[in-house]
């Protein structure tokens, strides 16, 4: 039986319009990090541009071209992890973005990448993108997602009371045990106020030593955020900010239906 190998991947975005997060896909980046560097790293990328002149008619499909050539070759020449996620992002241009890392656990990294292509860039069908304003809507777009993966039923609420205080009421709005770690997720709204994402980011730090020496697992959050959220306001970027530096990883409520394809194959549903 072949080993199972852990690999991250990140999907390549074209972002016309950054101020308000419209997005497509348009290829997805596989990483395998070892001792000495990437010992896996291959790109896949759209067959097509109809996707992104449906998202904008303006596109100027050459650059566009230009820039997919330089990512690809930049992918085949470097093998440090690190290095190669650094000089792509220097490489970019605002039009395309990186998305968060996200973990997939594979025998086969080359067939993978296949396969994360087929589902993410190449789907014939496209979703109509769901405009989430409040936390109850996110949260929604969350249990949808789970839903529709076949997960739903293995993830829970995780209380907080055993890792603070007894009478704690504070949940994490899902999460399930990967067997080393506890994966959490929780919806955070920033668009009413950032009250709510500060409150996590000073929290979280104090549950996190806590519920890992209980369960003896590492615990995992991800915040799901707004997907037409301003980032422009300096107290947005303080709130992200701040959860970035307590290592919540921060997804839009448009990344669910990956989330939950990932958790899909970590519980082998």
């Amino acid at each position: 039986m072949a080993e199972r190998r852990q690999v991250e991947f990140f999907l390549l975005r074209y972002v016309p319009h950054a101020v308000r997060q419209e997005f497509v896909n348009i290829g997805v980046l596989m990483v395998e990090g070892g001792a000495n560097g990437a010992v896996f790293a291959d790109v896949r990328l759209a067959k097509d541009w109809r996707r992104v002149r449906c998202l904008d008619p303006q596109a100027d499909v050459d650059v566009l071209e230009a820039l997919l050539r330089e990512i690809r070759a930049e992918v085949g020449e470097i093998r440090d992890r690190a290095m190669l996620l650094k000089r792509m992002e220097d490489s970019f241009s605002n039009l395309i973005q990186l998305s968060a890392p996200m973990t997939v656990v594979t025998e086969t990294p080359a067939e993978e990448i296949e396969t994360v292509a087929s589902m993410f860039v190449d789907e014939a069908k496209v979703a109509p993108t769901r405009m989430l304003t409040g936390r109850g809507r996110i949260l929604g777009a969350m249990r949808d997602a789970f839903e529709l993966a076949g997960v739903a039923k293995f993830l829970n609420p995780v209380p907080v009371a055993p890792y603070t205080k007894v009478g704690d009421p504070f949940k994490f709005d899902f999460g399930y045990n990967t067997g080393t770690e506890i994966r959490l997720f929780h919806a955070v709204s920033l668009k009413a106020g950032v009250e709510t994402a500060v409150t996590l980011a000073a929290r979280y730090p104090r549950i996190v030593p806590v519920m890992a020496k209980v369960t003896g697992t590492t615990p995992g959050l991800t915040a799901v955020i707004d997907d037409d959220l301003d980032r422009g306001q300096d107290a947005v970027q303080f709130a992200l900010s701040m959860m970035e530096e307590e290592r919540i990883r921060i997804a839009v409520a448009a990344e669910m239906p990956m989330i939950a394809e990932v958790a899909r194959r970590e519980l082998r549903v």
